[in-house]
Formats: structure tokens, C-alpha cells, sequence
């Protein structure tokens, strides 16, 4: 879609995105419509086109005010045309870097295709663009890896190890990032494990600590299920609303370039505590006793439970690494904007599961009534 170059439009704050139309990218495009005076450009995969554009019509009237641009953001120039890339770096002022893999047991090629080409491409574009104000590489605070301490927000290579793919490709992402800081403006946001909405629980994936909530939620009521390892490490939930909120804060600040901004909950609960929320607002019996990580690794391969499992190493590695995640820069960026406590939102997203069970259900209950099931 070729980009309106009328002085009217010139006087929006013209914004690029990509990753659009996942969760997070998705979130990210509503936070920045909040503000009337920007208009958003999208870069979207082919195959994902319809979505993006069924994403766009649920956002009503704002959502007139996105641009849906068939591209790939790994690809050389986004796999944009010469004439949509010369009229993008015209006019884009910031620049959300949103397209990411994030689910743990991704390929690796994949991982890297997607994550460090995508972050170099995102850097060559922002290098052509004439009015630049921040580029907002979309990262982790997963990327302290193995890490245990306080992990600081301008701490990237501190001797850890990485647990996973896609651990070690948003690393290398900033590595890259953090480079090109001293020539183009940059500001880099790290979010915790990111759940659902804290006002009404949605989510894409009901992956990381959404595993032992379904494990709580489909075992039979009396079953007490302990927790994979001790439970005294933080674990570092932060909901999406929060996320999405803060990045458009951090794009939009003149002071961001040059900094990183750890996205999390400066007081988070101890593992154990987060999932006795779980287990209270689910009505089921507060966990109690714990398993050593070999012990929870096997027993998550018992028949019955293997649907569970297919990230289970990473997050019982998780649970395991006792870090802190420092969140100064964020807190001076935030202002008045605060992640909110778990215990303020743990029903809604325990609600919102129950309910996607639930349909899950019916549907099933549907299909063997039809005998499509059969």
C-alpha cells in the first residue's frame, strides 16, 4: 500500500511496526493509536494479510488510521518495493521493532531468521530514514539467561549461558542494537514472561507458566500438584496491557534512545506464591511440597500429561534461576504507569483460561453429538 505524502498527513507522528498482526505487535498497534495524533504502518506477511486485516476492522475507527504493507521483516528491505521504502523512510518517525519468535522449542534456523535478521534489517531500514526519533528493539529480560543476581538494564554479556534458541538469537539481536546505538537512535524494551491482559485476561498462547494453570485446571479437584523445584526463585509475569503501554511510552520519549528498559514488576513473587494464586482462584487446594526438576521433567512425559511438556526444560530452568531484574531506567520513563501486582489480576487471567477450556469443550461435546468426532 503506498504511503500518503499530503502535508496533512505529514503532520501525524508516522510510526512502523513490525511483527503486526501477533498478540504482542498487535497490543503494541493499540497503545500507539491511543494517541490521536499517529498513524501506524504495518508490515505483514503475506499469509497473515486476512488476519491483519481482520485485527485492523476490531479496532473501529482507530483503525483507519493503520496501514497494512505486504512485506517480511527478516527479508532484504522488509521485502518492501523501492517506491514503499523510499516513501516509509521519508516520513517514519519511530519505528517499533515487534516481530519476534518467542515460543521455546522453535527451530533454531528459524529463531535466527526471524530475530537477528530481522533486528539487522530493522537497523538498516532505520538507517534510511531522514527523521528518525527512536528505534524500539522489542527484546527479553529472558535474555540474562542462566544469569542469577541483579540483572541490570544496561547488562547484556555478564558470563551467562542460554537455555534455549530464543534466548540466544534476542541476545545477539541487542548485541547488534547496542552497536549501532552511537549512530542511530535506539532504545531497547525487555519484558518479563509476558500473560494475558490484567483487565481481561486474553492471551495468544497458553504456554510458560500457563502450563502447570491447565495442569491445575484439568487434574480432578482433590489432587494436590506440587511445584517443579523449591518455588523460591521470582518468577517475572508481567501482563500485556503493561507491556504494550510502557513501549509506546518508551518510543516516544526523547530520552529513551540509548537506554534499556527492563518491563517487569519490581516486587516479584516468589514462584511458590504465584502459583498458590493460581491454585486459589481456581478453587483448588493450595500447593504444597515441591519436586526436584528431574523428578517434575518425568513425570510431565506420563501419559496424559505430555501435552504439557513440550516446553517443560525451559521453564523448570526458569523456576530455578533465582534473578532480579533492575528496572530504574523504566521506572524514570513510566512515570505514573506502574506494572500492577499479580494478586490484583491473577483471577482474570485464571477466568479467561477457564473459559477457553470450556469452549474447548463444547466444541468437542458439539462435534461427537454430530459424529464428526468419531
Amino acid at each position: 500500500m503506498s504511503v500518503s505524502t499530503t502535508a496533512a498527513r505529514d503532520r501525524v507522528r508516522v510510526v512502523l511496526l513490525t511483527g503486526f498482526p501477533t498478540f504482542r505487535a498487535r497490543r503494541v498497534c493499540e497503545a500507539l493509536l491511543a494517541e490521536d495524533d499517529v498513524e501506524v504502518h504495518a508490515v505483514v506477511r503475506t499469509k497473515f494479510m486476512a488476519d491483519a486485516r481482520t485485527a485492523v476492522a476490531s479496532m473501529g475507527e482507530r483503525g483507519s488510521r493503520v496501514s497494512l504493507i505486504e512485506g517480511d521483516s527478516a527479508a532484504l528491505d522488509m521485502g518492501l518495493s523501492g517506491r514503499e521504502l523510499k516513501e516509509l523512510t521519508h516520513r517514519v518517525e519511530i519505528i517499533h521493532h515487534a516481530a519476534q519468535v518467542t515460543y521455546l522449542n522453535v527451530d533454531k534456523e528459524l529463531a535466527r531468521q526471524v530475530n537477528v535478521d530481522g533486528a539487522r534489517e530493522a537497523l538498516e531500514v532505520a538507517e534510511r530514514c531522514k527523521n528518525l526519533r527512536c528505534l524500539v528493539i522489542h527484546s527479553s529480560a529472558t535474555v540474562s539467561g542462566s544469569f542469577e543476581g541483579r540483572f541490570h538494564e544496561a547488562d547484556l554479556d555478564v558470563g551467562q549461558s542460554f537455555r534455549n534458541a530464543v534466548e540466544s538469537t534476542l541476545a545477539r539481536a541487542e548485541r547488534m542494537a547496542r552497536d549501532a546505538m552511537s549512530q542511530l537512535p535506539i532504545a531497547v524494551v525487555r519484558p518479563g514472561v509476558i500473560v494475558g491482559d490484567s483487565r481481561t485476561g486474553e492471551i495468544d498462547r497458553l504456554d510458560g507458566p500457563y502450563y502447570l494453570m491447565m495442569l491445575m485446571l484439568t487434574s480432578p479437584p482433590e489432587v494436590t500438584l506440587p511445584l517443579p523445584g523449591k518455588g523460591d526463585a521470582p518468577l517475572h509475569v508481567v501482563p500485556i496491557d503493561f507491556v504494550a503501554a510502557a513501549a509506546a511510552i518508551v518510543g516516544r520519549d526523547p530520552r529513551s534512545p540509548g537506554k534499556t528498559f527492563h518491563l517487569a514488576d519490581p516486587n516479584p513473587l516468589p514462584a511458590k506464591r504465584v502459583f498458590e494464586l493460581f491454585a486459589a482462584a481456581a478453587g483448588r487446594r493450595t500447593l504444597r511440597g515441591f519436586f526436584p526438576s528431574q523428578i517434575t521433567s518425568a513425570l510431565l512425559r506420563t501419559p496424559g500429561l505430555e501435552r504439557f511438556a513440550t516446553s517443560q526444560r525451559s521453564l523448570i530452568e526458569v523456576l530455578g534461576t533465582s534473578v532480579v531484574y533492575d528496572t530504574r531506567n523504566a521506572d524514570a520513563a513510566l512515570g505514573a504507569l506502574r506494572c500492577p501486582p499479580f494478586a490484583s489480576y491473577v483471577e482474570t487471567l485464571v477466568s479467561h483460561v477457564q473459559g477457553r477450556l470450556k469452549e474447548k469443550q463444547r466444541v468437542r461435546d458439539d462435534a461427537d453429538d454430530t459424529g464428526l468426532g468419531a
